[in-house]
C-alpha cells in the first residue's frame, strides 16, 4: 500500500495528519486516473524518497541463530518491499517507481528491470508460483503481470478509478487476494479476481478495514490484518478466514494485542511467520516510526519468538519476503541521521 509522500495532493502537514486508512488515502489522493496523467508527464514523480541524512537498509534475519544483517545501505534512494525470488539468491525491491534485483552475492549493486507498458509501481507486489514472473500494483490504480527479467507487461485489473492493492497470489497461481479501495471513502475490501482478469469477487469481513491478504502455503487460508474488533480509530489485528468460501462469520482472530498489527506473512513451510507491530494507538501503517518485526510459530501467534526493533514501517515489509527454504527473510529500515543502530 502507498502513502503520500511530499509531491503528492495528499501529503501530509502538521495541520493535515497523515491518512488512519485506505479509504482515507483514497479519498485524499487523485484519483487512479488522474495519477496516471500525472505520470505520463513525470515519471517517479510520487515515489518516497529519503529524507536528508536518513539512510535506507536492506536486512536478512537468520532464524535459526536469531540474528539480523545488514546486507546493503543506501543514502541516495529509498527501496521498499522485499520479495525472495525463488532461485533463492535474489530480492526484488521497488524503488523509484520501477522493480530492481538484488543479487544476495552482490546486493550493493541492484538492478532495475526494464518492463515496457508499465506505470510506476507501488510497495505491493507479489512473485508468481512456480514461474519466472511477478504481480505488480501500479499508480495507475491497477495490477499488471511482467517478467522478472524485464520485457513487456499485462494489466490483468479493468475497473478503473478503483485502487488494487496486490497482496496474495494463490499457491497454484490462479487466483489474486487484494485490497480493493474505491475514491467514495468506503472501507477497504477483501477483492479476489483471476490471474488471467475478469471479474472481481468482494467477500465480506465484516465491517473493520482490512488489508495485507496473504495465503496460507497450502492455500486452505487467507491470512490479513483488520480493525473489525476495534475499540479505536486504528487498532488492526491479524485474523485468517477459510480461502474456500471467505465470510465474516468465518473470519479467526489469530492473537489479542493492544499493539497495532500489520501484515501477517507465513514461512514457505508453513510453520512460523513474521509480522510488523506498531505501537499502540498508531492509525493505519505509516513510515518513519519505531516498530518491531515479530516472529511467531503458527500454533501460537501469542508467543514471539524473536522481536526485531527497528525504525520503519510503511516499506519495511509489506509483502512476504522468507526464503524458499524457510530460514531466512529480508525487511528494510529507515533510519534517520542521528540513528547508526536502527
Amino acid at each position: 500500500m502507498i502513502t503520500p509522500s511530499a509531491s503528492t495532493q495528499g501529503a501530509p502537514t502538521p495541520e493535515r495528519p497523515a491518512p488512519r486508512d485506505l479509504a482515507e488515502l483514497a479519498a485524499r489522493m487523485p484519483t487512479p486516473r488522474e495519477l496516471a496523467r500525472m505520470l505520463e508527464e513525470a515519471p517517479g514523480a510520487i515515489a518516497r524518497v529519503l529524507a536528508p541524512g536518513q539512510t535506507c537498509r536492506l536486512h536478512v534475519f537468520d532464524v535459526p541463530s536469531r540474528s539480523d544483517a545488514v546486507v546493503a545501505e543506501f543514502d541516495d534512494m529509498l527501496f521498499e518491499a522485499p520479495n525472495w525470488g525463488g532461485d533463492g539468491g535474489t530480492l526484488y525491491l521497488n524503488g523509484d517507481g520501477g522493480l530492481w534485483a538484488f543479487p544476495l552475492d552482490s546486493p550493493d549493486k541492484p538492478r532495475r528491470i526494464a518492463h515496457e507498458g508499465l506505470p510506476d509501481i507501488n510497495n505491493d507486489h507479489v512473485l508468481d508460483p512456480g514461474s519466472a514472473s511477478i504481480f505488480m500494483s501500479a499508480m495507475d490504480g491497477h495490477i499488471y503481470h511482467g517478467p522478472l527479467n524485464g520485457g513487456t507487461v499485462r494489466r490483468v485489473t479493468s475497473e478503473d478509478d478503483v485502487w488494487h492493492f496486490l497482496h496474495g497470489v494463490s499457491p497454484d497461481g490462479k487466483t489474486l487476494g487484494f485490497v480493493r479501495v474505491d475514491t467514495s471513502g468506503s472501507p477497504s475490501r477483501l477483492a479476489l479476481i483471476s490471474s488471467e482478469g475478469g471479474p472481481v469477487t468482494v467477500r465480506d469481513t465484516d465491517t473493520g478495514y482490512i488489508d495485507g491478504p496473504e495465503w496460507s502455503p497450502g492455500g486452505e487460508w487467507i491470512y490479513f490484518n483488520t480493525e473489525r474488533w476495534a475499540s479505536r480509530p486504528g487498532h488492526a489485528q491479524l485474523a485468517r478466514v477459510p480461502s474456500a468460501e471467505p465470510s465474516a462469520d468465518k473470519v479467526e482472530r489469530l492473537a489479542s494485542t493492544d499493539t497495532v498489527d500489520w501484515f501477517p506473512h507465513l514461512s514457505p513451510d508453513g510453520r512460523l511467520a513474521v509480522y510488523l507491530q506498531y505501537p499502540a494507538g498508531t492509525e493505519g501503517h505509516p513510515e518513519n516510526l519505531p516498530v518491531e518485526l515479530v516472529l511467531v510459530d503458527v500454533s501460537d501467534w501469542s508467543a514471539p519468538l524473536a522481536r526485531v526493533p527497528l525504525f520503519g514501517g510503511q516499506g519495511t515489509i509489506n509483502v512476504n519476503s522468507w526464503s524458499p527454504d524457510a530460514t531466512r527473510f529480508a525487511f528494510v529500515s529507515y533510519p534517520p541521521a542521528a540513528d547508526t543502530d536502527a
